[in-house]
């Protein structure tokens, strides 16, 4: 298959230049749901730019009629975050310009105040096929009304104009593919949401984080929230639906470099849960241990950050995927001071057991500065 190549102006910088997304958009020889994948929305969360490359290459490789549906792949989709740079770092996780985080930042349906309940209401009886195609038009009108205030001439910030073309690319998608990495250095894990967790298991990741908790402000977020609202409220009028409709979040090892490890697995999940929807015709997938597979979910409430007691540099700490017991080390500050005496050092210990799944790529802290992230045990 050859892809539909097309590059989509995001922003005019006041040198004259713009900055683009380029957009692959392979087509099967038959209709069917469509993928959205993008990857680098910060700026140092490189590695699913590999497997996006990956991906192409291999769907390149496939007749037409190996695809049913089709699949939209979109790499460096963040041409502002991924240009950033402070000395050799390249962190852009921020707008410099508003401090916002650049996954906090989506336009979410359900918080426009649209009435779901008289939606919802109005449709009970109908078949899924039908609501969900009257939903997405409803979406698809409350969205448009952005675009109206882009192009009034009051304008509106980047982050606004650059959320709607990115949106505008996945709001009629059925299946969202975030890939992410670690800013700092971390495991392999996937971000599920309540209700879709046997489908996560067809991504054939050891770990992931349940979203019990969020607010819609996310990419993967913004896209699915409306959905698991109208289930819900589907739910409350005494009708049991849940929606062809999945989004996701794989978090692909650390963050400023391209981990081997890490491509492979997400290729492989990737790959492995386009077969397991039915997008893709290929020998072998999906694989037979997907339906046994095991996954640790740990609700996103019972994922916790440490951070420093005290300024100094982080010694002992403990490795990434370390099992650690209650009241056991896992780091310790090496804490000078100005007060004549000599340096000490601060022990921190685990409140709960946890597992260890992401590190502070800096060793040196200020009082108060992240040191690694766990989930509970």
């Amino acid at each position: 298959m050859i892809p539909v190549i097309s590059s989509i102006p995001v922003v005019q910088l006041a040198s004259g230049d713009r900055l683009s997304l380029q957009v692959y958009q392979f087509r099967g020889a038959v209709g069917g749901k469509k993928a959205y994948l993008q990857s680098n929305l910060h700026g140092a969360e490189i590695s699913g730019n590999a497997v996006i490359y990956e991906l192409i290459e291999f769907l390149m490789s496939l007749d037409d009629s190996q695809l049913i549906g089709e699949i939209w792949l979109v790499p460096v989709c963040n041409p502002v975050g991924v240009s950033q740079r402070s000395h050799h770092f390249s962190p852009g996780r921020y707008n410099l310009y508003d401090g916002e985080d650049w996954n906090r930042i989506f336009w979410d349906f359900e918080k426009q105040g649209e009435d779901i309940l008289a939606f919802a209401k109005f449709h009970l009886q109908d078949d899924v096929d039908t609501i969900a195609a009257k939903y997405r038009k409803e979406i698809a009108l409350s969205f448009a009304k952005q675009l109206d205030k882009i192009n009034a001439p009051s304008c509106r910030p980047y982050s606004e104009i650059y959320r709607y073309h990115l949106q505008s690319l996945c709001l009629d998608a059925d299946l969202v593919l975030d890939l992410h990495s670690s800013t700092n250095q971390a495991l392999d894990y996937i971000y599920c949401f309540t209700s879709r967790e046997e489908s996560a298991k067809a991504f054939l990741f050891d770990r992931g984080i349940l979203m019990d908790e969020y607010d819609g402000d996310a990419f993967d977020e913004a896209f699915l929230k409306p959905w698991l609202a109208l289930e819900k409220v589907f739910a409350q009028l005494g009708r049991a639906i849940v929606f062809d409709v999945e989004s996701w979040t794989l978090e692909l090892g650390s963050g400023m470099q391209i981990d081997p490890e890490s491509v492979t697995t997400g290729l492989r999940g990737i790959k492995n849960y386009l077969a397991s929807k039915g997008l893709l015709k290929i020998d072998g997938f999906p694989l037979p241990e997907t339906a046994a597979h095991q996954m640790v979910l740990t609700p996103k409430n019972l994922v916790k950050k440490y951070y420093a007691p005290a300024g100094g540099m982080i010694q002992s700490r403990v490795e990434l995927g370390s099992f650690v017991k209650q009241g056991e080390l896992l780091y310790q500050v090496l804490s000078f001071n100005k007060n004549g005496e000599f340096p000490n050092f601060v022990d921190v210990c685990a409140q709960s057991d946890v597992f260890v799944f992401d590190l502070s790529t800096n060793q040196s802290v200020n009082q108060g500065e992240y040191v690694l992230s766990v989930m509970a045990n």
